[in-house]
């Protein structure tokens, strides 16, 4: 049928008059924000319905193959047998930030029985408009953009191949462009008779970087060619990607402002949430210009404070030692490797919550946990593009655990950057139901994982990577704010004056907290900051304020004094992957006092959040296991508590021994 009336339908169920004109942002009569959810449809059969056409009276087509969801507060239909055409968006769930997700179902018209997929999370802006291509954008682009997008196309190369679905990215109308990320419009199936090859990638890329930035071309032209003419292997491009994309970031300058606080709430009797920075007690730590972290602590009497507050501390004294020991590597530390020493350290703080819990006998909702959300910044020194050394190759790195959240806002957009692991997503990744049915469920948003419910090889990780080449903010969260969509709803009133020079991060940060209070308001708030920049623009100064970090492109003069770093380096330095896995067996008297013993139970896969909680417990003399083996952490480590740590060394293998410090 052909639409008369444009109109859109409030989602607050008990909404005396839901029906609003399509356009308006909040609801004329409840004051809900109106949610404007647009679909792609896909198939041959979706491209032939006209826009203007309302299909199953329910979904308005805007323009071709997009479609507005006009009752967004309903569950789209989907059929009891799952056809197999969906099963690859549910198992690719974790690729969300890159991938589309299934939504749902529509019958194409009346006198037509198919049904045809529609997709959320696809490509298209707020507004109902589609993103440009990767060719569209191309020449624009600049140079470190080009090389990035390329990267994040061969990083989906395996995952897509794996179900089949390598043809994806071969299609250069299927890969759009959100600003620094690439984006597919929907998958395809590899044909049963076709077997593609890095190959058949190369020559899809030969025509992009003929027209690439003068500073990458020769670089991403020989890459190219390398796939094109001989059989490489995977790891060899992408390293080679990799080391060209750092060599181009490396041109620009990176100013960074952090600022983050936490919040009881309007209605809670404690704190369980801890982050790093935590307003204005941590001005001389020196990860501030690095690090940062929002944990959301889970469990009874003394339990969920004690977990959050020990996840935080471990992990500030274990990102010190990766960090020194990426400033000894006289070549470039690969992400694959930083990722792996990551995992370890969330693997470490799981173990010593654990462990924890173990020796306090503590089962079911007693056992202490915690959400992490954590962010690091990893400075390397890198040769650029145009062949001077820089300090700062630009790279993020994110990981999280649990349901606290991270989101990058620029001027035009809010990116989600992280998956909840929660029980409506495992349903997805199981390929059990689609993501908005599973919501419906009781028990949708119960923790699949949190960091000390079990031990750490139950763990399921993922460390993003990320390359900081726009201006932008990295917002890390609890669910205190996160809920509801919140985040969502109101990052242009948010974020956006901090990006244009009105509004301090400080400032930022405790309005944040003030909408969560307001919006949501049953829970703890904790809100962690960061303002990347990588133009000139003017950044508002704050009195007293957190330390600002210019981490500026320089030219590094002195040849002789690096040299001279590579020739002290230790002849024998103890791996990463050694050091870490040494440190997960530790069996370790930690010296925090014990608590009482407390039980009921609950099914050990779900992890539920108590409304309310007991008194904080101060931890003194917090231990942090190390991931490397750097004096630099193990220095750290022997100053909070050196009878701990001389028990410490005497269980670690006779090479690392030598690193401990002389007990005094």
């Amino acid at each position: 049928m052909i639409s008369t009336q444009l109109i859109i339908f409030c989602i607050n169920p008990r909404c005396n008059n839901p029906i609003n004109p399509m356009g308006d942002s909040v609801c004329a009569t409840c004051q809900t924000p109106l949610v404007h959810r647009y679909l792609w449809a896909t198939g041959s059969l979706s491209a032939q319905i006209s826009p203007g056409t309302k299909v199953a009276d329910r979904y308005e087509v805007i323009k071709q193959q997009i479609w507005l969801d006009t009752q967004p507060g309903l569950p789209p239909d989907v059929p009891e047998e799952l056809p197999t055409e969906v099963i690859p968006y549910l198992r690719l769930y974790q690729e969300r930030l890159h991938l589309p997700q299934a939504y749902g179902f529509a019958s194409n018209l009346e006198e037509d029985t198919t049904d045809i997929l529609l997709l959320e999370n696809a490509p298209i802006d707020k507004t109902g408009n589609i993103y440009p291509t990767i060719v569209e954008a191309w020449e624009q682009a600049t140079a470190v953009r080009q090389v990035y997008w390329l990267w994040q196309i061969l990083q989906l190369w395996t995952p897509l191949s794996e179900l089949g679905l390598s043809h994806s990215l071969l299609l250069a109308d299927n890969l759009r462009v959100q600003g620094w990320c690439v984006r597919l419009l929907e998958l395809y199936q590899t044909p049963a008779d076709e077997k593609l090859s890095l190959q058949n990638l190369g020559e899809c890329w030969q025509f992009w970087v003929v027209s690439a930035k003068a500073s990458v071309a020769k670089g991403l032209q020989n890459i190219v060619q390398q796939m094109c003419e001989t059989e490489i292997e995977l790891e060899a491009i992408n390293i080679q990607l990799n080391n060209l994309l750092l060599a181009a970031a490396a041109e620009l300058p990176l100013v960074l402002k952090v600022a983050g606080s936490t919040d009881i709430g309007p209605i809670m009797a404690q704190n369980e949430d801890a982050c790093y920075p935590n307003t204005l007690s941590d001005l001389d730590e020196p990860l501030l210009r690095h690090l940062s972290i929002v944990c959301d602590g889970i469990g009874g009497h003394e339990g969920g404070e004690v977990a959050s507050q020990l996840a935080v501390q471990s992990v500030k004294l274990q990102i010190r030692a990766l960090l020194a020991e990426v400033t000894e590597q006289s070549g470039l530390v690969p992400p694959e490797l930083l990722q792996e020493q990551l995992e370890a350290s969330l693997r470490v703080v799981n173990n010593l919550i654990c462990a924890r819990n173990n020796e306090q006998k503590r089962q079911g909702k007693e056992r202490m946990a915690t959400t992490i959300v954590m962010a690091l910044q990893v400075p390397q020194r890198v040769q650029t593009s145009t062949g001077w050394q820089s300090n700062n190759t630009h790279e993020l790195y994110l990981a999280n655990v649990g349901d606290s959240r991270a989101y990058w806002i620029t001027r035009n957009y809010c990116q989600l950057l992280t998956v909840d692991d929660d029980v409506a997503t495992r349903e997805v990744r199981f390929a059990k139901s689609l993501y908005r049915k599973a919501l419906f469920r009781p028990d949708a948003s119960a923790l699949t994982q949190a960091l000390g419910t079990r031990n750490s090889e139950s763990l399921r990780l993922k460390v993003q990577r990320f390359i900081v080449e726009e201006d932008g903010i990295l917002l890390l969260c609890s669910d205190g704010l996160s809920d509801n969509n919140w985040v969502e709803q109101s990052w242009q009133d948010y974020a956006i004056p901090v990006l244009t020079g009105q509004l301090t991060i400080e400032d930022a940060v405790r309005n944040w907290i003030n909408l969560a209070n307001e919006k949501n308001g049953r829970d703890n708030t904790s809100v962690v900051l960061t303002y990347c920049r990588v133009s000139p623009e003017y950044l508002v100064p704050v009195t007293p304020a957190l330390p600002e970090e210019i981490i500026e492109a320089e030219i590094q003069e002195e040849e002789e004094e690096q040299a001279k770093q590579e020739q002290e380096e230790l002849q024998e330095p103890t791996s990463f992957t050694e050091s870490s896995q040494t440190l997960l067996d530790l069996d370790l008297d930690l010296g925090i006092p014990e608590e009482p013993i407390l039980s009921p139970d609950i099914p050990p896969t779900l992890i539920t959040k108590p409304n309310q909680g007991k008194r904080l417990v101060m931890l003194g003399g917090v231990l942090a296991l190390l991931v490397g083996g750097t004096s630099l952490g193990l220095f750290a480590w022997w100053q909070i508590n050196p009878q701990g740590f001389q028990q410490m060394c005497r269980q670690l293998p006779q090479r690392v021994q030598q690193l401990c410090l002389p007990r005094e």
